[in-house]
């Protein structure tokens, strides 16, 4: 489970950054995760519960925001949006596609104290 190893760079994030700026509690964080990164949000929640456990971010809330997919298709020469990796453009059914966006994951945002 990929999961648990995103959890705990979530984790160092807000620490390192907690850290660095002298903070001593984190409350909430807001990850941005596209439609093609290949995260199941309800696995990273719970990894995100167990790894943050006696930490500076225990009981912290995680919200994750979805961002869409895209992708250039070399067919039809339009940006397109795609729902999953390995989808046909919606315009013309090519697999002749570049992705451009959608598979990134980062934290958009700390809630501290």
């Amino acid at each position: 489970m990929h999961e648990m190893s995103l959890a705990e760079g979530v984790l160092r994030i807000a620490e390192d950054t907690a850290r660095a700026q002298g903070f001593t509690r984190v409350n909430a964080v807001w990850l941005e995760i596209g439609a093609l990164a290949q995260v199941e949000p309800q696995a990273l929640r719970l990894c995100f519960e167990a790894v943050t456990r006696e930490s500076i971010a225990q009981g912290a809330r995680l919200e994750i925001v979805s961002s869409p997919g895209s992708a250039w298709c070399m067919k039809c020469s339009e940006s397109v949006e795609l729902q999953a990796l390995h989808d046909a453009c919606p315009r013309c059914g090519s697999h002749q596609l570049q992705l451009t966006g959608g598979r990134e994951m980062r934290v958009k945002e700390l809630e501290v104290a």
